[in-house]
């Protein structure tokens, strides 16, 4: 029986494959642009306010910064406890057009040997966990050259 794939955080991304995109959302007074995506005020101290709207984000940009995860994260993170933990790159990526920073895992394979501050990142599909009946899917950044 084929499993439901459904995203680990509604709202934050849509598409597989080559339609991959990040959602945010945009204020239409002042164009701050949100990831997580803001659905109630504008986050910006500075604006008055104005209508949020959602918008894709930029699929690429660079590293800003990255570290290793040598530790199982508490819940809500979804593990399988029965797995041994594999450690995973957390990569921070200023986005190409918005310029906000943006948090992400590396797909398996890519470790902080195979990073550079600087390095261009694409968003690209990945599966978080899988149940019996449920594949979780997130995202990742995939370093442009480096195979996963």
């Amino acid at each position: 029986m084929p499993r439901t794939r459904t995203p680990a955080v509604a709202g934050w991304f849509t598409g597989e494959g080559g339609g991959f995109r990040l959602l945010g959302t945009r204020c239409s007074s002042c164009a701050s642009v949100f990831f997580p995506r803001e659905d109630v005020h504008c986050r910006n101290p500075h604006c008055a306010g104005g209508t949020l709207e959602e918008v894709p984000l930029s699929r690429t940009g660079r590293i800003w910064s990255y570290t290793d995860s040598r530790y199982r994260p508490p819940p809500p993170y979804v593990s399988n406890p029965e797995r041994v933990w594999q450690p995973y790159a957390l990569i921070a990526v200023e986005l190409e057009t918005e310029g906000i920073v943006v948090l992400g895992q590396a797909p398996a394979g890519v470790t902080v040997a195979d990073l550079t501050v600087g390095m261009e990142v694409e968003a690209v599909p990945g599966v978080l966990h899988e149940d019996a009946e449920t594949t979780w899917t997130m995202w990742y950044w995939q370093p442009k050259g480096v195979a996963a």
